[in-house]
């Protein structure tokens, strides 16, 4: 994938060092919400990675009143829903090949769990993606009831019967 370098937005060197905390504070936080969005490593890398090059970008615009992950999650999550879009058109198959009886055996092991993770995702990947990202706040982030409110800026009651339902 070409990537365009990342372009200095004219940012003055405390507002540089700020942004810097800020992503090292951020990074895992980051990570896991595009993990648990995207479902693969390699997608949650790159999205995560992207949505801080354009927060950078656009950081002359962030509103220091407000929490910042608040606002980079914004910019994380229109990037996923992009990266899903994308997706939906590329399906690519993989091909297994085996070599012996032993790495077979450990193969049949990985690929049973793989597969159990795999219904897992397809299960949360058949909800609507507002519906995913709310499941995955709560259940695989731990974010509480009014972290996640203020994430997607909607009421506490919205939250508690969006996750009941």
């Amino acid at each position: 994938m070409n990537k365009k370098p990342v372009e200095d937005p004219g940012l003055s060197i405390s507002l540089k060092k700020e942004f810097e905390v800020l992503v090292k504070q951020n990074m895992k936080r980051a990570y896991f919400s595009a993990l648990g969005l995207l479902g693969s490593h390699d997608a949650a890398m790159d999205a995560s990675q992207e949505a801080f090059i354009r927060a950078y970008r656009n950081y002359k615009t962030y509103n220091r009143e407000k929490k910042f992950f608040t606002w980079y999650y914004s910019i994380l999550k229109n990037l996923c829903i992009n990266i899903i879009r994308d997706r939906k058109r590329k399906e690519k198959i993989e091909f297994i090949e085996y070599r012996n009886i032993e790495q077979q055996s450990k193969l049949i092991d990985e690929i049973e769990n793989k597969e159990l993770l795999q219904l897992l995702q397809e299960a949360i990947n058949k909800l609507k993606f507002e519906e995913k990202e709310i499941i995955v706040l709560k259940e695989f982030e731990n974010y509480s009831y009014k972290e996640i409110s203020e994430l997607l800026g909607i009421p506490i009651g919205s939250v508690m019967s969006r996750l009941f339902y």
